[in-house]
């Protein structure tokens, strides 16, 4: 493994509950570097990754524009990534994802330096972490359950669409193109790795209210500023960023945790299981003296916070049950008229071909020189037949030869 160079990309804007236990735990599982750009936070967030840069293990950049321009920054640190840093592999990750391999008893760098290069890129599932909803504070000890329910109920029972899309690892390579959302690169995928060796990423969207109502607005407000991009009526941020504006927004962050509240010590089954690797990790790094900043990592460790209550619970699914029914009818209203534009504009992207590529045969008939030649002879032949059929014509009427 001494020569497997493994550097992750971050782009961040006010993730001060989390970034201090993403940058320490991935630098603990054996990321080399990690290439972070800041965008315009106003929490905190710059400060501490300042304080990692110190390390030596974090560079910083600065990304101030709130557009979304997520493919194009991110692109551009995947690149540096493989001409600054000559990464084997290179994991683009947002400050709310952790990657781990599935083997408990693995490292991330060992189970990537068992991957072999040759596959290009390739997929890692994402699980999202949930657990016990709060209105603020820590959440690490508190975040202990895997989403596994049953993706087909997610829309009718908490306005989710679907679990999570995956992520993607790659190899290092100047000039790479990476998708919005880190979901997808311009390397192709040829294989996948063994599963003894599999990866996954425990995802942590929903950390507190004060949080999420926070990243939502950003979203939001980011797609807003950028008209180029046309997010589709399902995405998550957009939905969520309807459902705050509507008021509503808290209500549906509620009804998407396990069914606990607070001074509950009962831990939910169906559809969701134990997951404290991240909590039990991260713990014994700060106990070992192997954190690289502590004092960053401790405060997240913290008690739980601000818990709701049973009735506030209640109340909260009072809400979503008239909610949720209006927003897939909203959905599939905006797919239906969606699919309806498309259809007309590709009708009228295909006529204005057709008419391009009509008038484009013509022109260059026209340009031909034996087209151009054989416009002229037959010009002449014409004026030839025009003129002899008009001497006979008079040949005809003044008598013709017999007349003479």
């Amino acid at each position: 493994m001494a020569d497997l160079k493994i550097v992750m990309t971050l782009m961040v804007r006010d993730e001060a509950d989390i970034i201090a236990a993403m940058i320490e735990h991935h630098l603990s599982q054996g990321v080399d570097l990690i290439i972070a750009t800041d965008n315009g936070s106003v929490d905190g967030t710059r400060e501490i990754l300042a304080d990692y840069a110190a390390s030596g293990r974090v560079e910083v950049h600065d990304y101030l524009a709130h557009d979304k321009n997520q493919t194009g920054v991110v692109s551009e640190m995947a690149s540096r990534a493989a001409s600054e840093h000559a990464a084997t592999w290179v994991i683009n990750a947002d400050a709310d994802e952790f990657f781990i391999a599935q083997d408990p008893r693995l490292t991330l760098r060992e189970a990537l330096s068992r991957i072999p290069t040759s596959i290009g890129s390739f997929p890692v599932p994402v699980v999202n972490l949930t657990g016990v909803p709060a209105r603020s504070g820590a959440w690490i000890r508190r975040l202990t359950q895997r989403d596994v329910r049953e993706e087909s109920t997610l829309m009718s029972t908490v306005a989710l669409h679907a679990h999570p899309t995956a992520d993607v690892v790659h190899v290092g390579r100047v000039g790479v193109t990476v998708q919005q959302g880190n979901h997808g690169v311009d390397i192709p995928s040829l294989g996948t790795p063994d599963a003894r060796f599999a990866l996954e990423v425990l995802h942590v969207p929903w950390r507190t209210y004060s949080q999420y109502e926070t990243k939502v607005i950003n979203t939001g407000r980011a797609y807003d500023a950028n008209p180029l991009l046309n997010p589709s009526p399902r995405h998550h941020g957009m939905r969520d960023y309807r459902f705050w504006k509507a008021g509503v927004l808290e209500s549906l962050y509620l009804v998407r945790h396990p069914g606990q509240h607070r001074g509950s010590s009962e831990v939910p089954s169906e559809g969701f299981a134990s997951e404290t690797r991240l909590e039990t990790t991260l713990a014994e790094l700060l106990q070992s003296g192997r954190a690289i900043v502590p004092g960053r990592l401790e405060p997240l460790l913290a008690a739980p916070g601000d818990q709701y209550t049973s009735d506030e619970r209640q109340s909260a699914e009072a809400v979503a049950g008239v909610v949720i029914p209006l927003e897939i009818e909203h959905i599939e209203a905006s797919t239906r008229w969606r699919d309806l534009y498309r259809a007309e504009a590709a009708q009228r992207r295909r006529a204005e071909s057709e008419r391009e590529h009509a008038e484009s045969v013509v022109s260059r008939l026209r340009a031909r020189p034996e087209a151009r030649l054989r416009a002229l002879v037959r010009r002449a032949v014409d004026a030839a037949r025009a003129l002899a059929s008009r001497g006979m014509r008079a040949f005809r009427s003044s008598g013709g030869a017999g007349g003479a």
